[in-house]
């Protein structure tokens, strides 16, 4: 494993875990932008909040590159409540085996409705920051359980089948 990349989650926010019950609003918000908005205006949302919000990660991975990434998403996942999940770095990518998705395990825990389509922002999300930086990424899975590979773009990959996002329930 690389050496820890300093300030790993570039946020003035400095709390070492998260409090899950932003999940409620985050769920909220995906909820409100598309049932007033549409599914559109919604996937620009995710995109808007990649390419703007978390221009910091962006910069960080093109100046760190697979590593950047793999150690952004160790510190993420271990400020993220329930998280678990595995990450793995190799020389053509980063990967997050992601056994419990904190956000749908505790909307689920609350009896909470979830949007159908939330784990595609992790997917419209993650492309936005990862674009910036001369990377993609590609997303298998869902509903709690996903693989997330983080790459090299090149013209040869297929691009993302959002069908192979799952439907959250």
């Amino acid at each position: 494993m690389a050496a820890p990349i300093p300030a790993s989650l570039p946020y003035a926010d400095t709390k070492p875990v998260g409090h899950a019950d932003f999940y409620f609003a985050v769920n909220a918000t995906f909820r409100f932008i598309q049932r007033h908005h549409g599914e559109g205006a919604l996937i620009k949302y995710w995109q808007d909040l990649g390419q703007s919000y978390y221009q910091p990660v962006s910069k960080r991975w093109s100046e760190f590159g697979f590593a950047g990434v793999a150690d952004y998403w160790r510190a993420f996942f271990a400020a993220e409540p329930g998280a678990e999940v595995e990450v793995s770095e190799s020389q053509d990518e980063v990967r997050l085996e992601v056994k419990t998705c904190p956000a749908i395990r505790h909307l689920r825990e609350h009896g909470r409705e979830i949007v159908p389509n939330f784990c595609q922002h992790c997917f419209f999300v993650n492309e936005a920051i990862a674009g910036t930086a001369g990377m993609t990424v590609r997303v298998c899975g869902g509903n709690g359980h996903c693989t997330q590979r983080f790459m090299k773009a090149t013209a040869d990959l297929a691009p993302q089948k959002l069908e192979d996002i799952a439907t959250a329930s």
